[in-house]
Order: C-alpha cells, then structure tokens, then sequence
C-alpha cells in the first residue's frame, strides 16, 4: 500500500491552520475519516506516524493543528504554555477542534457523516471536549487524555461512541477525575467505555516518552497495543469491516 501526504490549510476564527492528511494513495472510493488530535507539542512526528498507521486501514486521517501554523514545540515548557493558553477558553478551544473536523469533513476522498475523533494525552482531552460540542461524530477515543471538563454537564451533547483508555497509574488522571467523568457520561445517554489498564502511567503510547525521564510518565508496550486493537475494534463497529 502506497499512503500520500498531503498539507491542507484551513481557517479558524482568523488563524491559519496547516494540518496533514494521510491517506491510501490509489484509494477510489470515499472512505471513513478520522480527525487526529496530537499531544500538547502538536503536530510533529509521533502524530503522524499514528495517522499512517491509521491509513493503513484505510481511513483518511487528518492530524490536526491545534495552536496554527503547524506550530510544534519540542520543549515541554513551551508546549505546556501553548496548551494552557488554549484550553483556558473553552469556547475558542471546542472551536478549534471543531475547524479540524469540517476540514476533515470537506476533503472528497472522506466519507460523509463517518467520521471519528482521535486524540493523545491534551488531545484526547480535546477530542472529548469537541464531542461535548455537539459535534457530528461517530465515534471518540481518547488515548491517555485528561478526563475533567470545564463543562462537564456537556456530555449530554455527545453525538458518537466514546472509548477512554486510561492508565490506571496515571497521576495526570487521578482517581477523583476518572469518578468524575464516569459520572456524568452515566448520567448523559452515551454508549461510552473506559478502558483502566492496571500499574501503567501517562503516555502509555509514546515509546519516546522513557528517554525524557519525566515523573509519571512512561511507555507501556502491553497497553499501547491494546489500546489500538480497541480503536480499531470501536470502529469496526461505527464503520464496518
């Protein structure tokens, strides 16, 4: 299978977006799109070696840019200021998300209304958030993300299928987080999951993560694998086989 790359700008409130579309290059047919939100660096290279792998299933993936031109900030000061300035409006932050997923949306070789929502660590946080916008989804899976809401009454919006996959090590997340979002999508009618994997910690996907040394944060090969293998599961069901 040959997969093509492809930039494509898009407008947010005034801001220049350059995000990146991975795709089947002989692809024909319109197929499922997935809107693949990267961590609190952006968009850089680990986001778009999840998207071929993604490709290769044969969705059409765009990974998003979160803070505009394809801004990646490699240092984690600099990534954490990024991140902070843009979930401390949630508004202009579900509406960034929300510019990803119509450019997704509008790209022809995508299926209309078969569409999911993907995200790592603040970009799972902010495929949760864009569900809770109402968005038109058929599925979100959140990988490592942070689970409290600034509105988490909001999750009786939730149009798609939810998965959160959580370690359950995790201090980012703790206990009280993780009650708090079970409750309130139990109380929202959403055919949601979370999957709570025993001794693994934050960025349980990204083997990179080991060699920064940072507290909390550590690879899990066993629930990288099993994280994705439910991602696929997921949308073998919305999408089909």
């Amino acid at each position: 299978m040959t997969l093509q790359e492809i930039v494509v700008e898009y407008d947010d409130a005034g801001r220049r977006c350059r995000g990146v579309v991975m795709r089947e290059r002989s692809a024909l047919e319109r197929r499922p799109g997935v809107v693949l939100f990267p961590d609190a660096r952006g968009l850089g290279e680990t986001a778009k070696a999840s998207a071929r792998r993604l490709a290769e299933h044969g969705f059409v993936v765009l990974v998003a840019d979160l803070y505009g031109q394809a801004t990646y900030a490699a240092e984690l000061p600099r990534a954490l200021e990024l991140m902070n300035a843009l979930r401390a409006d949630p508004v202009r932050w579900r509406g960034r998300a929300e510019a990803a997923r119509a450019a997704l949306d509008r790209l022809p070789t995508v299926a209309p209304t078969r569409l999911a929502a993907i995200g790592y660590c603040f970009g799972g946080t902010t495929a949760l958030e864009l569900g809770r916008s109402g968005a038109a989804l058929a599925a979100i899976v959140s990988f490592h993300g942070g689970l409290a809401s600034p509105r988490p009454q909001d999750a009786s919006n939730i149009r798609a299928r939810v998965l959160a996959c959580h370690g359950a090590a995790d201090p980012l997340v703790p206990p009280a987080q993780v009650a708090e979002f079970v409750s309130h999508m139990s109380q929202a009618p959403v055919d949601w999951q979370l999957h709570a994997y025993a001794g693994v910690m934050h960025s349980f996907t990204s083997p990179e993560v080991d060699a920064a040394g940072i507290p909390g944060h550590r690879y899990d090969a066993g629930a990288d694998g099993r994280s994705w293998r439910a991602m696929l599961a997921l949308f073998g069901e919305v999408f089909g086989g």
